[in-house]
């Protein structure tokens, strides 16, 4: 295994980085804690590691001192917790002079795939000098297996596929404000083709059966190896079936009691506890998303019905049937995930005369947002229903502004509480601030 080992870490080093697109994340690392990027799979973390490496060798780190491994290589995968330590062993036998003389980089892509992951991090940052740097596709990284394990010397961070901004980035077209007339036309072209292709950095600028094909073998893997593999789900299909019913209703309504029905009429016989554990795990690989509806009680918010979306609003049409989903329903995918790369506290809201706005988002201040999502408000009574529910959540808030994102409309309504700015699409994902 040692020698295997050598022979991977001195493989990577005398290939190109293969570092892509410049990702709109700010991480700065701190002195004695690993960075953990977590995110959905196939959504950039590997390169972003890249990005990293490229910039320290510019800054003058020679390549000998960064040490990478992919965890899902087939070649480690009799790798287990004991045997962990034999990285460092194989490394240093092959740069001995590097022991506690010069900093390692260490860049451990998916390590969550090993037992015992943890220790050996621990260990890793308490014996050696060392930076550490681990991606992988599981929230569970985020929360309870670093609380527990790591002993608070982690800081995490998320990553999601490209934003709209990051996909102009893509496109070379500048997003900075103003925007001339030219400049603007180029960005609602450019939002066209977002739109269709969403923000997989891998499906930018394919075809779309090529796109929905790489879609659809995105979502098998997500399923099965970040759920049915890791969770050792005795019922596959149960999961499967769940999860298509889910991105087919995006944007909808669901309780645990309608979600176990639907699957015992299919002939499956999961109780209501696995459903939990199913929509958890979806959550956990970041794959599809629940929002519950906004109440200071955790318990009444849990008894209410909750909305799913997907992590991707592109991905939704590669990979439902069709039936259900509609444009509308897309849009606010689309507003989910720009506000939940912001911030996990994303609700929907239901007024006291019980009118509903799609989300508020963000913690108690005045940078808490409320957001309704409509195609068109062109037809009154659509404007009227959308604006009434907005400010009546404004004013039991006491929120001064809301948002309406349409497709195309822009305009300012005043009302009692305050405004309301309705914005296409395209302009209120450049308009969203780096946390809320």
């Amino acid at each position: 295994m040692i020698d295997l080992l050598k022979e991977m870490i001195l493989d990577f080093q005398e290939i190109d980085l293969p570092t892509g697109v410049p990702r709109r994340v700010a991480v700065s690392p701190v002195q004695g804690k690993a960075m953990v990027c977590i995110g959905v799979r196939r959504g950039g973390k590997s390169t972003f590691m890249f990005q990293i490496m490229k910039k320290l060798q510019e800054s003058g780190v020679s390549r000998q001192n960064i040490l990478y491994l992919n965890f899902f290589d087939d070649r480690l995968h009799s790798l287990q917790q004991g045997s962990l330590s034999l990285i460092l062993e194989a490394y240093f036998s092959l740069y001995p002079e590097k022991k506690n003389d010069e900093k390692v980089y260490c860049f451990f892509d998916e390590i969550q795939v090993v037992p015992g992951w943890e220790s050996f991090i621990d260990r890793l940052m308490r014996m050696e000098k060392c930076e550490v740097y681990i991606t992988g596709s599981s929230a569970q990284m985020l929360s309870r297996e670093i609380a527990t394990q790591m002993r608070g010397r982690a800081l995490s961070w998320e990553m999601f596929p490209f934003s709209f901004r990051e996909f102009l980035d893509y496109k070379e077209v500048e997003s900075d404000n103003p925007f001339s007339t030219k400049k603007r036309l180029t960005i609602q072209k450019v939002f066209e083709e977002y739109w269709e292709t969403g923000g997989f950095p891998e499906v930018a600028g394919l075809g779309r059966m090529l796109r929905i094909k790489i879609h659809q073998e995105y979502f098998n893997a997500m399923l099965f190896r970040d759920l049915v593999e890791r969770h050792d789900i005795s019922h596959p299909k149960a999961v499967t079936d769940l999860a298509h019913w889910l991105v087919d209703n995006t944007g909808s309504l669901y309780s645990i009691n309608k979600l176990t029905g639907y699957l015992k009429s299919l002939g499956h016989k999961a109780p209501k506890s696995a459903v939990s554990d199913y929509l958890e795990w979806f959550e956990d690989a970041y794959v599809l998303f629940t929002v519950r509806v906004f109440d200071a009680s955790l318990s009444r918010a849990n008894a209410n019905p909750k909305k799913i979306y997907c992590v991707d609003h592109a991905l939704v049409p590669s990979i439902s049937s069709g039936i259900l989903v509609n444009s509308g329903h897309l849009l606010e995918n689309l507003v989910f995930t720009a506000l939940r790369r912001v911030t996990p506290h994303i609700f929907y809201y239901k007024t006291k005369a019980g009118r509903e706005v799609d989300f508020i988002a963000g913690r108690q201040g005045p940078s808490r947002m409320l957001v309704q999502v409509c195609e068109s408000i062109v037809d009154q009574q659509t404007r009227k229903r959308e604006t009434t529910a907005l400010a009546e959540a404004m004013t039991e808030l006491e929120l001064s502004q809301g948002i309406i994102v349409t497709r195309n409309e822009e305009e300012q309504i005043q009302v009692g509480f305050g405004k309301i700015d309705v914005v296409p699409a395209w302009r209120f994902l450049l308009n969203m601030p780096g946390s809320v």
